[in-house]
């Protein structure tokens, strides 16, 4: 249903170093980079399933208020390496590693990356 999510940045390279140390503990690496943006994936069909960018209207990136992404761990260590590291990165917390109410085996961590978009990692398997 979804064909990729895109986040605004205000510093590309600020940005890029970012995620490519926070979503890499997820197992997750950039594909592509251009002058405007940076592409982390792939999808299932190769194409990049999340894009970090500069807003092509030139204006500033802004947040969204109750707006988040959330990136599949594939185990509970890996989201607390994903918070980990965005924290050493400049990202504040926005909820530290742990159970979540939303299933039994639901584990997640919440983070502002460094342009204040709200990210988490999470999964769903068993400790």
């Amino acid at each position: 249903m979804i064909s990729h999510t895109m986040l605004g940045t205000n510093d590309l390279e600020k940005a890029t170093a970012f995620y490519d140390r926070v979503l890499g503990e997820l197992g997750c690496a950039r594909v592509r980079k251009s002058g405007n943006s940076a592409a982390y994936g792939p999808g299932k069909d190769g194409t990049p399933v999340f894009w970090v960018c500069k807003p092509y209207d030139g204006k500033p990136a802004s947040v969204g208020n109750g707006t988040h992404v959330a990136f599949m761990a594939p185990d509970r260590a890996s989201v607390d390496r994903f918070h980990a590291a965005a924290l050493v990165l400049g990202g504040k917390d926005e909820g530290a590693p742990g159970l979540r109410e939303y299933g039994p085996h639901y584990y997640g961590a919440y983070v502002r990356d460094i342009d204040g978009n709200k990210i988490q990692a999470c999964c769903f398997n068993p400790e």
